[in-house]
């Protein structure tokens, strides 16, 4: 089966090699450090870091999807509501 199917283009596989570079580096992070104690952040849940990883992605995917709804491309500005989202996730989640 070949992926043809799918349009792949380099923004695409970007996204997917960052991805997948994000887990293998807290893979590694909490190979070296482990732990990552739950910390109770202002959405009121314990959180770890894997926690705050999934939930920057998840946001990451609604800000994009939402900066293409309104806005179109080209999403230079999603990319950085989502720096700023993945920064206040890490610190206060």
């Amino acid at each position: 089966m070949g992926l043809s199917w799918m349009a792949w283009t380099w923004p695409t596989a970007m996204f997917f090699v960052v991805v997948a570079l994000s887990i293998i580096a807290m893979g590694v992070w909490e190979r070296f450090d482990p732990g990552g104690n739950p910390r109770h952040g202002i959405f009121g849940i314990d959180t770890t870091r894997g926690d705050r990883l999934f939930i920057s992605w998840l946001g990451t995917g609604f800000i994009g999807l939402g900066w293409l709804g309104f806005y179109g491309t080209p999403l230079w500005g999603a990319l950085i509501i989502a720096i700023l989202w993945w920064i206040f996730v890490f610190r206060k989640v």
